[in-house]
């Protein structure tokens, strides 16, 4: 059985949606530990052997490609290890395999941090900082723009067909409202999102460990994920 470590957050949600997507369902094939990053789970040793970047998600296979035990960390690795695993979700032809991820690529270098950001001066900063919000909204609002106008012509993310790159990408949109979104803006990507909030393994996968997550309740929890703990040598 396959060992997720996670959290309910866009990077977590996108391996627990990817797997179960990929024919893969909980409890059966794999399971889910959570770490607690508002508690600093991330932090301590066990989990810190599997990732070293004290970051959820991370993946321990028994059965990895040699038979032998595999972890990995970083979500956009184990998308495409879940994806060479079970031969789904990344298209096999070399054209739509490279679209494919040149679109996983804008996920992890582009709506991953530039959202993080928004997320990060728009709801938990300390000080409301009219540069920064303007900044990490104006690029939200940008980003969008772009795969707004890729799926005027196209079914999906990348192509015509459900890939890895439309898992990628659909947790970080589900924050939408907060980011300062009006998705009257972007009527092809307002499509997009509600065919994919409609589909099974989604509705599953963004259910693991939604019932763990709860609101920054305190200046300690607020420490542990922004403050001097992140930024400790280990």
């Amino acid at each position: 059985m396959i060992n997720v470590y996670s959290w309910s957050t866009p990077n977590g949600h996108k391996v627990h949606i990817m797997l179960e997507e990929c024919g893969l369902r909980l409890g059966r094939d794999w399971q889910a530990f959570p770490v607690n990053i508002g508690a600093g789970d991330q932090f301590k040793p066990e989990f810190l052997a599997i990732s070293p970047n004290n970051k959820i998600p991370a993946l321990v296979d028994p059965d990895g490609p040699d038979g032998k035990p595999i972890s990995l960390f970083e979500s956009g690795a184990i998308l495409l290890y879940l994806a060479a695993k079970t031969g789904k979700l990344l298209p096999p032809t070399d054209r739509l395999k490279f679209q494919t991820l040149q679109w996983l690529m804008f996920q992890m270098g582009g709506i991953g941090p530039m959202l993080g950001q928004n997320h990060h001066f728009r709801m938990y900063a300390p000080e409301k900082i009219d540069y920064a919000i303007n900044r990490y909204t104006n690029e939200t609002r940008r980003l969008y723009g772009v795969m707004d106008k890729q799926l005027a012509s196209s079914k999906f993310i990348a192509c015509n067909q459900y890939t890895v790159a439309d898992v990628a990408i659909f947790p970080w949109l589900r924050n939408w409202e907060n980011q300062g979104i009006a998705w009257a803006e972007y009527p092809h990507l307002k499509d997009w999102f509600d065919r994919v909030s409609a589909r099974p393994a989604v509705q599953r996968g963004v259910k693991v460990l939604a019932d763990l997550r709860s609101p920054i309740r305190d200046d300690r929890e607020r420490e542990i994920l922004f403050g001097k703990t992140q930024y400790q040598k280990r």
